[in-house]
């Protein structure tokens, strides 16, 4: 498997992660003030679910430009 078809199934897997955890946000976020206290948590997992997935995006861009 080349290094594009990795980085494109990394890319597909993080979205799918930060799709999960965009849910996540959004379900804690329609039960308030139920479970108040996880928002920082579930903030934070979801900032960096979307860092990762935006970080390996431009990655798989650079190695899509470089051929």
């Amino acid at each position: 498997m080349s290094n594009l078809e990795e980085q494109l199934k990394k890319v597909r897997k993080l979205q799918s992660r930060a799709a999960t955890a965009k849910m996540e946000l959004h379900d804690l976020a329609e039960d308030l003030p139920i479970n108040w206290t996880r928002i920082k948590t579930v903030a934070r997992k979801t900032f960096d679910a979307f860092a990762e997935l935006e970080s390996a995006k431009e990655e798989l861009s650079t190695l899509e430009n470089s051929q």
